[in-house]
């Protein structure tokens, strides 16, 4: 009897496939990690209406705003250089966000989180690409790493809400710094340099115009909703729009744009981009908005508000692992299109809610929409690339996962803030957030009913409103889409 012997040699990728891997779901996490721990924040740091808006979405916005320019440094100075520096900047923004003092210096370390964010997402899928030179098993990492990357987005309220069980909310930041180092440690070992041989320069002036016109458009909109509609947040957010009108006119003239605007010439392309931005828009102001319902309006202890989230955690992942095994069968199209139905007869279920019950139309919404962003999380990068010619693919990931990242960052904001004007309109006016009006010291109990009941309005006009949306692009993706969509 002999026993099989796996050489060293064939381990040491998928060694450091995982450790990748390590990152990736960081990344992913943090983007949902702070939705049950805002009540424990507001409490500690007691930030305003819009300084909590930018606690959760200032990291999306950062790595959204740098993906793709952060593709264009690592091609040219090499991909591990840049995750390590990255993961590095990644780590000390985690661990003073840990210990911030005040809401200026959370959203200050977020940020810088995120600009450690932006470097790992292209620059880890360029390197286990490198890893597997055998195209089944190059294939089969880059499923494991989309997987892992959909897995760390939807177990991010579970591992907090376990967390904040026994610890202060600073523990969900302060879990990244050992997972860093370890990285840190493992990748010199099991990684290698990647970088491509043709690249153009770095146009500055694209990256300024999209980085500032994305912020100040942003911080408009959360600013009118959390004070009023005047003069100066309109004037802001007009400055923002001229910027992103220049940057998109920009690209048009450059040899080697940030953002590539020909791709969307393509309907497949432009359909499967606006799925990873809009199903991504509904999936973190729902996650934010309900995060705050089951702990401040019905009242459920965090751990058992994470204990809530895990069915549609569990289905989400599930569904991103079998997705290829679906569109085998129903094929892409009908997947795609099953995908913004999927999402948005779940997120619709959320309007079912009320002051009193909730818990299970929470489960049964999340576990519909689950599937849903299964779908999405697998199909989206797949079909992008799958539209465009060879040479243009690393352009379409790099879009595709910025769709994504700023769908996580936008949805906060302009759903969230949909939610903030309703809740400024209805509630009695002491705060402008429910967790805020909870605390007050003229607090009632015909006033704190009031603000409860605001804060449902709100929810539901900004999760009808997210559900009719994909239900709309579902059948317009019906209509619009070809039959047959490329392999």
């Amino acid at each position: 009897m002999t026993t099989a012997v796996v050489e060293p040699s064939r381990l040491r990728p998928w060694f450091g496939l995982f450790t990748v891997l390590s990152l990736v779901l960081l990344v992913a996490m943090d983007g949902s990690v702070l939705y049950l721990a805002m009540p424990r924040i507001t409490s500690a740091l007691t930030p305003t209406a819009d300084q909590s808006l930018w606690i959760l979405d200032i990291y999306g916005f950062v790595v959204g705003s740098l993906l793709v320019t952060f593709g264009n440094i690592g091609d040219r100075y090499g991909r591990l250089r840049l995750i390590m520096v990255g993961a590095s900047t990644f780590g000390l923004g985690s661990l003073g966000a840990a210990f911030s003092p005040s809401p200026e210096v959370l959203i200050a370390c977020r940020a810088l989180m995120g600009l450690g964010g932006a470097t790992l997402l292209p620059s880890g899928l360029a390197i286990i690409s490198a890893l597997f030179p055998d195209s089944r098993e190059r294939a089969q990492a880059i499923s494991i790493f989309a997987a892992t990357f959909a897995a760390g987005f939807a177990i991010g309220p579970v591992l907090g809400g376990m967390l904040l069980q026994s610890f202060d909310w600073g523990v969900v930041f302060l879990i990244n710094v050992p997972v860093v180092l370890g990285f840190l440690l493992a990748a010199p070992v099991f990684l290698r340099d990647v970088r491509s041989t043709s690249h153009g320069r770095i146009d500055v002036p694209s990256l300024l115009l999209s980085f500032v016109g994305i912020l100040l458009f942003t911080w408009s909109v959360k600013t009118a909703a959390a004070y009023g509609v005047s003069i100066h947040p309109l004037g802001v957010g007009g400055v923002g729009l001229a910027a992103l009108v220049l940057f998109v006119v920009r690209q048009t003239r450059l040899e080697h744009p940030l953002l590539d605007l020909g791709l969307f010439r393509d309907p497949v392309f432009s359909i499967a981009i606006l799925t990873g931005l809009l199903s991504l828009v509904v999936w973190s102001a729902t996650g934010y908005l309900m995060g705050i319902y089951l702990q401040s309006v019905l009242g459920q202890p965090v751990f058992s508000a994470a204990m809530l989230t895990l069915p549609g955690a569990i289905v989400l992942t599930a569904a991103c692992v079998w997705t290829s095994r679906l569109v085998e069968r129903i094929g892409r199209r009908t997947a795609l299109v099953a995908t913004h139905l999927l999402i948005g007869a779940g997120v619709l279920l959320f309007l079912f809610t009320g002051l009193d019950s909730g818990a299970a139309v929470f489960i049964v919404s999340s576990v519909v929409a689950g599937i849903g962003y299964g779908l999405s999380f697998s199909l989206v990068a797949e079909i992008a690339v799958s539209a465009v010619p060879t040479e243009r693919a690393g352009a379409a990931g790099a879009i595709a996962e910025t769709s994504n990242e700023l769908g996580n960052a936008l949805g906060i904001s302009l759903l969230g803030s949909v939610a903030a004007i309703c809740f400024r309109l209805y509630g009695p006016g002491f705060a402008g957030t429910l967790n805020e009006t909870l605390t007050h010291a003229s607090l009632t109990p015909a006033t704190a009913l009031q603000a409860r009941q605001a804060f449902l309005t709100g929810l539901h006009v900004a999760v009808g409103m997210g559900g009719t949306m994909m239900i709309l692009l579902g059948i317009l993706s019906w209509l619009w889409l070809p039959r047959r969509l490329p392999e």
